[in-house]
């Protein structure tokens, strides 16, 4: 749980790794307490793989953004004005760190879910920490809906064994709701608010 939230008792111990997604590369540092430290997890390659980036426009905000893969990748793919936030002030410092380092220009601040988000996006997109609780993923996944345009598009992972299914038929409600793709029980979820 310590990479969800305050982690600076933690021993830092920085390293680097590369990571290519379809023909972007991004040199990104880790560290202690923050998620997938070794390398890009599997759902947020899945993710950001079968994403269609001509629906990526406009203001983009990354929620819970770790060390920044997410939207460091859409930064560097795309013309979009992105925005990027998180509870860990060791994953913001590493994400501030990696977009200076890929030379890309995007925004990163402390928010815990979308207490200091007052701007509407076009685009909302996440791999939510499952492991914070339901209540944060709901948080995340539920209220995007009062922070995106009336056209607003939310792009999100979830495991099937971390409550895929029953998470899907709740965004439903909300949502007009498409899954993407579904590789090895991750589901890849795109839903339009409505």
């Amino acid at each position: 749980m310590a990479q969800y939230f305050d982690n600076v008792s933690l021993p830092s111990e920085i390293k680097k790794i590369s990571v290519n997604i379809l023909s972007a590369r991004l040199e990104l540092s880790t560290d202690n307490g923050v998620f997938s430290k070794d390398k890009l997890d599997f759902g947020t390659r899945l993710l950001l793989e079968n994403l269609p980036l001509e629906e990526v426009r406009g203001k983009v905000l990354d929620v819970g953004c770790g060390y920044g893969p997410i939207g460091l990748y859409l930064a560097s793919t795309t013309d979009c004005s992105i925005d990027m936030c998180d509870v860990n002030r060791r994953a913001l410092h590493l994400a501030k760190m990696n977009a200076k380092e890929n030379h890309l220009s995007v925004s990163i601040f402390e928010s815990d879910c979308y207490q200091k988000i007052v701007d509407l996006y076009n685009i909302i997109i996440t791999n939510p920490p499952i492991r914070a609780g339901k209540k944060v993923v709901y948080q995340i996944l539920m209220g995007a809906k009062e922070h995106m345009t009336s056209n607003g598009i939310l792009f999100c992972v979830i495991h099937k064994d971390q409550g895929a299914k029953s998470t899907i038929s709740d965004l439903e409600k909300l949502y007009n709701v498409t899954i993407l793709k579904k590789n090895k029980g991750f589901f890849v979820i795109k839903c339009i608010n409505r």
